[in-house]
């Protein structure tokens, strides 16, 4: 039995029950893909079906309100990802004939859609013999077939790419890419594989040379960044100000509260303070710590140091905003249903616990 055929028998046998693997059309393939993009599947599986559930095809989402899309997108992060499958789906839903682009070029012009994601649409949804290439296709196939280049490199995508192309099966192009997926997610795993388990480890060339620790070879990961922040919880009159972030970026259209880096010297209470009239206008002192919040995006790992800050006149003016094009005040209840940065929506879960705010 070829390389191929032990993989798609195996992935009949075994493969786990994900919700886009029943009907696999093109928007719920898309949809899938573009979450799995920087997610774990069993994570993305229930952003999935609650995202599906809201918006079941090209036409609803296209209708949709940007705020909405943005909030069912909270929490997965990368919140480009959310803008650019709105911006496909407009333009699928546009179309003159309403029908979804039915060749890999086409599909791959659309917002957001790289190589890989047009290819698993090509082949998952569309039935076309086209590679679907993804970190754990690379992974597998580094490993398999002993590909002693960096994968990340334009010569290690390209032998990936080939030997994808030279060993998909005609016309099981989808079931074929779908198994070495499961492979590489559940088996052929970059820590600790599975190796035992695995349908084609007597074929495995690095299994036979005892380096399989040592394929995919990586290139040199970024350092990770360190990044303080200080930010600015103003409450007027039982009210909090928040303000809506500019177009563009890692969280444009994003709701938050004013804030910033913390300067070289700077306490990050007085950062809150100054950030607060640097983009909004409003002289205010700290009321009181709300305490310090850590976590993580691409290679930054950020302190969020919180405070609680009041007006310092009781008349407030109208906000001058420089870092932002809308804001609002909004009780804590209010705030669940519009979309947060991480950082922000765990400090809003940390106030909704804290007695000061009811």
């Amino acid at each position: 039995m070829s390389f191929a055929a032990r993989l798609v028998s195996w992935y009949g046998e075994n493969r786990r029950s994900l919700p886009w693997r029943e009907n696999p059309t093109p928007y719920r393939v898309l949809v899938s893909e573009v979450m799995l993009q920087q997610t774990q599947a069993m994570r993305a599986a229930v952003y999935f079906q609650r995202f599906v559930a809201r918006f079941p095809d090209f036409s609803s989402l296209a209708a949709a309100e940007p705020d909405e899309v943005l909030k069912l997108w909270e929490g997965l992060g990368y919140y480009s990802r959310a803008r650019n499958l709105h911006a496909a789906a407009r333009i699928v839903a546009a179309r003159e004939d309403g029908t979804f682009p039915d060749t890999y070029e086409a599909i791959a012009a659309l917002p957001g859609v790289g190589p890989y994601t047009a290819g698993a649409i090509a082949a998952l949804a569309l039935g076309l013999d086209h590679p679907a290439v993804d970190a754990n296709v690379e992974r597998v196939l580094s490993r398999t077939h002993d590909i002693d280049v960096p994968i990340k490199e334009r010569q290690g995508r390209s032998r990936v790419r080939e030997l994808a192309a030279a060993l998909l099966p005609p016309g099981r192009a989808g079931d074929f890419f779908q198994a070495v997926m499961e492979l590489g997610e559940v088996v052929c795993r970059p820590k600790n594989p599975a190796c035992g388990l695995c349908p084609v480890a007597d074929l495995c060339q690095a299994r036979h040379l005892d380096i399989v620790a040592e394929r995919p070879v990586r290139t040199k990961g970024k350092a990770i960044t360190p990044i303080t922040v200080a930010t600015a919880v103003l409450r007027h009159q039982g009210l909090f100000f928040i303000q809506r972030r500019r177009p563009g970026g890692a969280w444009g259209n994003l709701w938050e509260f004013p804030g910033g880096r913390v300067e070289p010297g700077e306490a990050p209470g007085d950062a809150a303070v100054r950030e607060l009239f640097e983009e909004t206008g409003f002289s205010a002192r700290i009321e009181a710590p709300l305490g310090v919040i850590r976590h993580g995006y691409t290679t930054y790992r950020v302190t969020l140091h919180c405070f609680l800050l009041t007006p310092a006149d009781s008349a407030l003016p109208e906000p001058a905003l420089t870092a932002a094009v809308e804001s609002r005040w909004a009780a804590l209840a209010d705030l669940d249903g519009l979309a947060f940065p991480a950082g922000h929506r765990k400090l809003i879960d940390s106030m909704r616990s804290d007695l000061r705010f009811f």
